[in-house]
C-alpha cells in the first residue's frame, strides 16, 4: 500500500503572471468553467492557496483573498 506525502507548501505564495491574470479576469466577473481552466492551465496553486474556490455550479470563483493579493500587485 503506498503512502500519501504531504504536499509541499512554500512559505508565501508568488504569483505568477499567468495567474494574476486569471484573478483579475475573476474578480471582473468572467466565467472561467473547468474545460476553460483546462484550456487556459489554470493554476492548481490558486485552489491550493485560498485565491479562488469552485462554486457549485463548477465556475472558479474569486474569494475576498484572491482580491487583496491582485490589491497587493497593483501597488
Amino acid at each position: 500500500m503506498a503512502t500519501v506525502q504531504p504536499q509541499y507548501h512554500a512559505p508565501t505564495f508568488d504569483p505568477t503572471v499567468d495567474e494574476i491574470a486569471t484573478l483579475k479576469q475573476l474578480e471582473l466577473g468572467e466565467v472561467i468553467r473547468v474545460p476553460e481552466a483546462l484550456k487556459q492551465h489554470l493554476s492548481g496553486r490558486l485552489l491550493e492557496w485560498g485565491y479562488i474556490s469552485k462554486s457549485q455550479s463548477g465556475e472558479y470563483v474569486i474569494t475576498e483573498t484572491g482580491r487583496k493579493l491582485i490589491r497587493r500587485q497593483d501597488n
